[in-house]
């Protein structure tokens, strides 16, 4: 496993486009701290956004990981150009050639992407305890730790994303189209979600689940929008007559199809390695 990984990471990091990649997207992680300095001045209306409890335990962690979940795309071009790469310089072939096998091969593409997965969850964690200690109302423990929930859905929605990434580039072999087929797929759900929902299904909630069945829908509904729980959208709420529904917790169903799409989106890249001539 060791060695597995130890060739991957020489692979990254020998490619300079890569390693920019990757340090660009933890300098972008870091920089979530600058929100709290951002201030709006809308006539009479003035407020930092440090002060609408965006930074308060334990909402951050919500906060935090989906404002750092969307910056994943940073990441996931390394996954799929790391898989281009292979085909462009014949890496793969030369790693076959040297007696690694195909099972062996997916395995470090996969540990890889755990490893970035984790590394990335880290960096969050410690981001927000540094954060929330800085800027929370509420410090103590029992509050601090409370939704850590939000921590274990960022790892398993990095975990799925970029297996899912891993995957297209294997089947498409070029980076931009790999890329390209991620967007499409993006809005191939999207359409069909409102067709279900508009069309087949108006009323109900049998559109919803069918929908939580797509691969990015599923990771969506890890880790849903959290500025609707802010206490500056709540105050705009009451004001107005409004009650919010929506439930913000990480859905243990959405955790099992995300983790059943990991298996499958690795099963299919080992299925096109071993059947494609190389």
């Amino acid at each position: 496993m060791k060695r597995l990984l130890s060739i991957e990471l020489q692979k990254i990091w020998l490619n300079k486009a890569s390693r920019v990649l990757t340090l660009t997207y933890f300098i972008l992680l870091s920089f979530i701290a600058l929100i709290a300095s951002i201030k709006f001045n809308i006539g009479p209306l003035k407020f930092q956004i440090a002060e609408m409890g965006i930074f308060n335990f334990p909402y951050i962690w919500h906060f935090n990981t989906y404002i750092a979940a969307i910056l994943k795309l940073f990441l996931a071009i390394v996954i799929v150009s790391m898989m281009a790469n292979e085909y462009s310089y014949g890496t793969l072939k030369q790693n076959l050639i040297d007696g690694l096998s195909k099972e062996e091969f997916i395995l470090s593409k996969f540990v890889t992407i755990v490893l970035f997965s984790l590394c990335s969850t880290i960096f969050v964690f410690i981001l927000t305890l540094i954060l929330g200690y800085s800027f929370s109302s509420y410090t103590e423990l029992s509050i601090v730790f409370s939704d850590l929930q939000y921590i274990l859905a960022f790892f398993v929605k990095l975990v799925g994303f970029f297996s899912f990434c891993l995957f297209l580039g294997i089947l498409v072999k070029r980076s931009a189209f790999a890329l390209g087929f991620l967007l499409v797929w993006n809005i191939i759900e999207a359409i069909a979600k409102g067709i279900l929902n508009f069309r087949i299904f108006p009323e109900g909630k049998t559109a919803d689940y069918i929908t939580q069945l797509f691969p990015l829908e599923a990771m969506s509904n890890l880790i849903v929008e959290p500025l609707t729980r802010t206490n500056f959208a709540k105050t705009i709420e009451n004001q107005i007559g409004m009650e919010n529904l929506k439930d913000y917790g990480v859905p243990f169903s959405a955790i099992a199809i995300v983790l059943c799409w990991t298996i499958i989106f690795l099963f299919l890249s080992y299925r096109i390695l071993k059947n494609r001539d190389l």
